[in-house]
């Protein structure tokens, strides 16, 4: 939460752009001391009382260590995985950011001060929403940073889902697939006499596995059809033997299983933490949405429907 109003600020007086503009024009080695000479309007420039470690100063505004962290770690949180080369993490790296993110910025805000951009009518509007925005975060992160959830919430809910914490299961299915009925049991009554069922689906099969011996490896529910997973996947059928005939939308089916792997049970400790987090969101969810219920039911809201194309 930190890290999302650091960058709503940061978007708001728009410094990466200005910075990259800039980059050839105000180089590292042009900022040898932090003393500037005292901007015009030092009073409008003043911000709150300094909480931190100071390690800038331009002109009345003061630059902490913790604002350095908190930049930094929001900088690096949006590097992509594959390019973990470009985060901050060297003191020189660090120090660079300093000159020619921060110090920049603050020169950027006193001067934009001095032309009174921030009058402008539109520039108000964007600085009236950002700060609606950053203070509803403020108010969401307050109220469901007091959300809490028990371990025995946890331990119930593993218990009431327990079936669905399942590893994936996957079965080795073989399938030969017909035209008709009666064809369909003729191959069956042979199954049952011992026929190879690999030979009688490369012989006899119209399906597209046929060419495999009717194998069509390991799969999870889904692969094919309704039907299909409810054959494949029924307790009844056990490794090595043959279903029932049953139809499908391009014929009559007969179906081997071969093999099973997966479906493990995980454990409560394993699905701990991920159980939590799901309980933890949905009742922060809850109560957010009950506070506004409520202001709703307080407030007279107008929505002029008409006015919308």
């Amino acid at each position: 939460m930190r890290n999302r109003l650091l960058v709503i600020s940061n978007q708001l007086v728009v410094f990466f752009v200005f910075c990259f503009l800039l980059s050839g024009l105000m180089g590292c080695d042009n900022i040898k001391i932090f003393k500037f000479k005292k901007a015009k309007t030092t009073e409008k420039a003043s911000l709150a009382m300094v909480k931190g470690t100071p390690i800038a100063k331009v002109n009345n505004i003061t630059i902490t260590l913790e604002d350095l962290e908190q930049e930094i770690e929001a900088y690096n949180s949006m590097v992509p995985a594959d390019k973990p080369e470009a985060k901050i993490t060297s003191r020189e790296q660090k120090i660079n950011y300093l000159k020619n993110e921060m110090i920049r910025r603050a020169l950027f805000y006193q001067y934009a001060l001095d032309k009174g951009i921030d009058k402008n009518e539109d520039i108000q509007k964007a600085l009236e929403k950002n700060k609606m925005d950053i203070l509803v975060m403020g108010l969401i992160r307050q109220e469901a940073g007091n959300v809490e959830v028990s371990s025995k919430e946890v331990e119930d809910a593993y218990n009431q889902y327990k079936e669905q914490f399942k590893e994936p299961e996957e079965r080795q299915i073989r399938e030969i697939m017909v035209s008709s009925e009666q064809e369909a049991k003729d191959i069956l009554i042979q199954l049952l006499q011992g026929a190879d069922f690999a030979g009688l689906a490369r012989e006899r099969s119209k399906a597209a596995s046929a060419q495999n011996g009717g194998d069509l490896g390991f799969i999870g529910l889904g692969k094919k059809f309704a039907q299909f997973d409810s054959v494949a996947f029924s307790d009844s059928i056990e490794i090595g033997k043959t279903s029932n005939i049953f139809k499908g939308p391009d014929g009559y089916y007969v179906l081997k299983l071969e093999a099973k792997r997966g479906g493990k049970q995980r454990s409560l400790s394993e699905m701990w933490d991920d159980i939590k987090n799901i309980l933890l969101f949905s009742k922060q969810k809850d109560k957010i949405d009950k506070l506004a219920g409520n202001l709703s039911r307080e407030a007279k809201i107008e929505v002029y429907e008409g006015a919308i194309k």
